[in-house]
């Protein structure tokens, strides 16, 4: 009895399949969350200019040149340009070869009838087709993987954007935050000027002592000492921002009231967006898809393989007749292979492939809980920062009134000057306090938005 070729293969797979891999295949543990620690998130249609909700055409402006200036996005684009190439060379893998070539010789033999010596040229045309047929699916995977890869590399160019962004997004509130620090601390710087000429009248018509007007010149100091500090962070601050944009450090431009930026409201969440709209995890995801498709494929070279050739060639001593004889000498066949020395090197190439599909598995499941750990967090920052923002708003205007009554006392002679500054003390680290609250409430909401992929339509 006569076996067909697929037959003959499929009893030749499990003659030459003997050796097993000692890789186990983990699996997935993940689970997915029903809700939010806190019921609070968002759950709108996702919105990827989320940055143009704080309302700033200065914050615009800086994001859109992030996206076309800076480096690490313009690495990004160029790698998933070259996984882009990878998978169009797998592809070309998958079609026939052929070869095509010219010789031609010239050489003196001796006759063998007479023994004389004569020249003689041979021009020759060769034209050779092979073909490897994916019988198992090895290079189909290949392909697959490939794929895989390239949307990966996609994903990551996205979170690459999303990391500039926000980046950008924090650093502007955080320079918006430095100058109203610098504010209120020059108008402090002002009031205490205001008080110190005030302690000196009093001093020098005698109706206070020296030591109140060295203590006012001494907070007076105090507050004008920090005004140089505060500078130097804004210009490092505006310097880190240049290069974030890819510009060279120089002066930003931004807007003029801190108080104009307000904090955004969170509507009701729906925890299965997340994982629709972080490129991160999108990415892991793709890289277990392409690490499934590489362990296919080491698999599959195991098995044995079909080889198809073909080729003909062109022989004439004359070159213009090259062309017109048909092919003189040709041959068509076929060949079966299957690995018997290198199984080793192949089965230690599919426990390779198994440990990297399992690595990838375990990064992906890595990246969704760290996913939903930092939306938690953000959710609970944002809640917790907003309630001390509004408490300390509460204590600022206690204060102020506090410092207008000591000032009174103090200046008609009912209080004494430790009392006014005691209060310049409490109103000036509250004003300061309030503005770094607010600024970590806004850097929460821009972590959030990081966290959660994008942000969402009112």
């Amino acid at each position: 009895m006569r076996l067909r070729l697929r037959d003959m293969l499929t009893v030749l797979a499990f003659t030459v399949t003997g050796c097993a891999t000692h890789v186990e295949k983990a699996p997935s543990s993940l689970l997915i969350p029903p809700q939010w620690r806190n019921h609070v998130g968002p759950s709108s249609p996702v919105e990827a200019s989320w940055w143009r909700a704080f309302n700033d055409p200065l914050l615009n402006q800086l994001v859109e040149q992030s996206l076309r200036h800076n480096t690490d996005i313009l690495i990004a684009r160029s790698r998933v340009d070259q996984f882009r190439a990878q998978l169009r060379a797998a592809q070309g893998d998958n079609y026939p070869t052929l070869d095509a070539g010219a010789a031609v010789t010239r050489a003196r033999t001796l006759s063998a009838a007479t023994g004389v010596p004569g020249d003689n040229t041979v021009y020759q045309g060769l034209l050779q087709a092979n073909y490897d047929v994916d019988l198992w699916g090895a290079r189909s995977s290949s392909i697959n993987a490939a794929k895989a890869s390239l949307a990966a590399q996609q994903a990551a160019a996205s979170a690459a954007e999303l990391t500039v962004v926000t980046s950008v997004a924090s650093g502007y509130l955080s320079l918006c935050a430095l100058d109203e620090q610098l504010r209120v601390t020059e108008a402090t710087l002002a009031s205490r000027e205001n008080s110190l000429k005030l302690a000196q009248r009093q001093y020098q018509t005698g109706y206070t002592s020296r030591l109140e007007w060295v203590q006012a010149a001494s907070e007076y100091q105090a507050a004008k000492a920090q005004i140089p500090q505060l500078q130097h962070q804004i210009t490092t601050q505006e310097n880190a921002l240049s290069i974030l944009v890819g510009m060279n450090p120089r002066e930003i431009a931004r807007s003029a009231g801190f108080d104009t930026i307000l904090p955004q409201q969170l509507p009701t969440v729906l925890p299965s967006e997340l994982l629709q709209r972080r490129p991160d995890i999108a990415q892991a995801q793709r890289e277990l898809l392409a690490a499934d498709e590489t362990l296919q494929s080491s698999k599959a070279k195991l098995l044995p393989s079909l080889n198809l050739t073909a080729s003909g060639t062109l022989q004439s001593s004359v070159l213009h007749q090259l062309a017109e004889n048909p092919f003189r000498l040709w041959s068509v066949g076929g060949s079966v292979l299957a690995p018997l020395l290198n199984r080793e090197a192949l089965t230690a190439q599919v426990d390779v492939s198994m440990a990297g599909r399992n690595q990838a598995l375990y990064r992906y499941e890595s990246v969704v809980r760290q996913a939903f750990s930092e939306v938690n967090n953000d959710i609970d920052a944002i809640s917790r920062t907003r309630q001390q923002l509004d408490e300390l708003e509460k204590q600022q205007a206690i204060v102020t009134d506090a410092l207008r009554i000591a000032h009174n006392r103090y200046q008609n002679g009912y209080a004494s000057y430790l009392d006014e500054l005691d209060a310049q003390r409490t109103l000036f680290s509250t004003q300061l306090s309030v503005v770094q609250l607010k600024n970590s409430l806004l850097l929460a909401q821009v972590d959030l938005y990081r966290a959660l992929g994008g942000g969402w339509q009112p």
